[in-house]
């Protein structure tokens, strides 16, 4: 991917992260609607942050995403909301996962995430493309 530079008010930037995070002991619940509304929640929690999602990925146990970011946005603050929202919202909607994931805590601790300075954006965008296939090619649901 070229340099595609974004532009703020005062700023010139391009911040590109790989950002995964799992589910609570990898139990593979992120299938069909559920999945399906993960993406949801994640695309709105970017749409709220000026986040741009350049690839993304919700296999059946974690969640991949390639993203561009403004310089305000801290990482931890937008895998907070991402988790938070996603899981609040689908323990709320999905009576299945409140009994799977009965102390309210749908995704595991802790994240990854790293800049692609260390290898190229077509590289992670190959990577998580090849995860799975889908109708909606810059942002997968497994299993659908």
């Amino acid at each position: 991917m070229s340099p595609n530079y974004r532009h703020g008010s005062h700023t010139v930037f391009e911040i590109h992260l790989h950002i995964v995070w799992t589910t609570k002991y990898r139990k593979g619940v992120l299938s069909g609607e559920v999945g399906k509304r993960v993406r949801e929640v994640i695309r709105q929690v970017c749409r709220d942050e000026d986040v741009e999602i350049m690839k993304g990925h919700v296999s059946r146990d974690h969640v991949h995403l390639l993203v561009s970011i403004p310089p305000s946005v801290t990482v931890s603050r937008l895998v907070q909301r991402m988790k938070g929202n996603s899981s609040h919202k689908l323990l709320y909607e999905f009576e299945h996962l409140r009994r799977t994931f009965w102390g309210r805590h749908l995704w595991a601790r802790g994240y990854f995430c790293c800049s692609s300075g260390q290898v190229t954006d077509e590289v992670i965008a190959r990577y998580i493309e090849n995860q799975g296939q889908d109708e909606d090619v810059d942002f997968i649901v497994e299993g659908e």
